[in-house]
């Protein structure tokens, strides 16, 4: 949580210094709730989730360099640089969505695929209250009930549809229930310790053949819905301050932590001394590295892509296809 916290506040720094490129909405408040989830993870689950995912991308396995980078439009970003805040992958990681709870329907083909390849394996599907309300959610609900497939849905509910209180916008603000014949919970999404165990239970759920699950998590974004966005024209500073003090997931557990005994308060020093180290380094690179050729432009558009040549803005312009094959990712 420490390493997200920090590498969310790197991100806010560069897009401040212009150096980010596109958009870019921030998970600051929202850790514990990727955390949770991938605590209870096994390596054979998956998850995809709408656009903030810079904490997802780390913990699935890319590098804060790489996302970073990402963010910067550089070389040694984790998509080279295309990709940008809402596009980075990897291993089980579905990545990102731009278009609001577009997410959903594709984490039920995950799910679908790993029933029908009978790995075992389940799809955590994340979206917000914002795209709890999207038709296709509804008709995904839908078909991962008629299915029976393991997937469970994840609605990390920050009581904020970008600007819009849920209470103006939802007719059903108890998320948890929307999906009708899918049984659903509701837990405290700034408790790491709950989202893990609520997780696990999920798991078990799906793995046991009950098809699908919803989970709601009651979160809070401390920044606004992007970085542009300052947050306070729907909300007071009052509000956000209150919820640092008393809810912060990153604090709470760290009292925990102290009063079970589990670490020393010296010993936490330095788990945040090295995460700000960690991420002032992949911060500094992310400003000099360089960006990709222009030849690379028609890169990685394909897999396994059987033809040398892919048909540009006309049929009689065409530009050959190539894999950069560079992928980056933690060490084990």
């Amino acid at each position: 949580m420490q390493i997200i916290r920090r590498l969310e506040t790197a991100a806010g720094n560069l897009f401040k210094l212009k150096k980010n490129r596109g958009f870019c909405h921030l998970y600051s408040g929202q850790e514990a709730c990727a955390v949770g989830i991938r605590a209870s993870m096994r390596p054979e689950d998956a998850v995809i989730s709408g656009y903030r995912v810079h904490g997802w991308a780390y913990l699935m396995g890319v590098t804060p360099s790489g996302i970073l980078a990402e963010l910067t439009g550089r070389s040694d970003g984790c998509s080279r640089g295309k990709g940008g805040s809402m596009h980075m992958y990897a291993k089980n990681f579905y990545g990102g969505n731009g278009i609001v709870g577009a997410q959903v329907p594709i984490g039920v083909g995950v799910a679908l695929a790993g029933k029908y390849l009978n790995i075992n394996s389940v799809c955590f599907t994340l979206y917000g209250d914002g795209a709890a309300n999207q038709g296709q959610v509804y008709e995904a609900f839908n078909m991962a009930k008629l299915l029976n497939v393991p997937a469970i849905f994840v609605c990390e509910n920050n009581g904020l549809e970008l600007d819009t209180s849920l209470t103006r916008s939802s007719a059903n603000a108890t998320y948890y229930t929307q999906g009708d014949t899918i049984p659903g919970i509701r837990a405290d999404g700034m408790d790491v310790l709950t989202v893990q165990e609520v997780s696990r239970f999920a798991i078990d759920f799906c793995l046991r053949g009950n098809g699908p699950i919803i989970l709601e998590l009651t979160t809070y974004r401390y920044g606004g819905h992007y970085i542009s966005d300052p947050g306070t024209s729907y909300r007071t500073r009052v509000e956000v301050q209150a919820i640092r003090q008393t809810r912060d997931p990153i604090m709470s557990f760290k009292e925990k932590i102290l009063s079970s005994k589990i670490a020393s308060d010296d010993e936490l020093k330095v788990i945040d001394s090295e995460a700000k180290k960690e991420i002032e380094t992949a911060s500094a690179n992310a400003k000099i590295d360089v960006e990709i050729d222009l030849n690379e432009l028609t890169t990685d558009i394909y897999a396994n892509f059987t033809k040398e040549r892919i048909r540009g803005i006309t049929p009689w312009q065409t530009y050959r296809h190539k894999s950069s094959g560079r992928i980056y990712l933690k060490e084990p």
